[in-house]
């Protein structure tokens, strides 16, 4: 696993925001740089998720599909939906194209 100090990881969240970015500058997975954050107590960046999740709502208000938001965000359908149902009032509909 890559040297990182804790403080140098800190300063890393700061500016690169994710672990998978953070992972590519080192050349190592996102799941090690994830085991350094648990191994120094430090938590994942929420805002950035805040950010992300305010873009969801957002797109899906407007009209585009789970599935059209999920290529463009680059996360599972499923993980979209669950992000809607959290920020919208009642259950999200799933609006893309039905199964025969």
């Amino acid at each position: 696993m890559a040297r990182i100090s804790k403080e140098e990881l800190v300063k890393l969240q700061k500016n690169l925001k994710t672990d998978a970015a953070i992972g590519a500058k080192y050349g190592i997975t996102r799941q090690a740089v994830h085991q350094l954050r648990v191994k120094y107590g430090i938590d994942y960046n929420r805002k950035k998720n805040l950010d992300r999740d305010q873009k969801i709502v957002g797109q899906y208000k407007k009209g585009k599909t789970g599935a059209d938001i999920a290529k463009d965000i680059d996360l599972s359908i499923s993980q979209i939906y669950r992000v809607i149902k959290k920020y919208s009032k009642g259950k999200a509909a799933k609006r893309g194209r039905r199964r025969k």
